[in-house]
């Protein structure tokens, strides 16, 4: 049975995909993107990202 580490990224707007691409050059793959919380009040023109990525042990 594969084993899996899972990792959380926070996404850059303007930097995704370097981001993305460098974390799948160390082996990792995306599984999901999801909005992070915006603070009460907060502009959601603002919304950050969280990427949550998995790899085999």
């Amino acid at each position: 049975m594969t084993k899996w580490e899972y990792q959380s990224v926070a996404l850059l707007s303007h930097a995704t995909k370097q981001i993305l691409d460098g974390w799948g050059e160390d082996g990792w793959e995306l599984v999901s993107i999801v909005p992070a919380p915006l603070p009460e009040g907060a502009d959601p023109r603002n919304q950050q990202y969280v990427a949550y990525m998995k790899r085999a042990m």
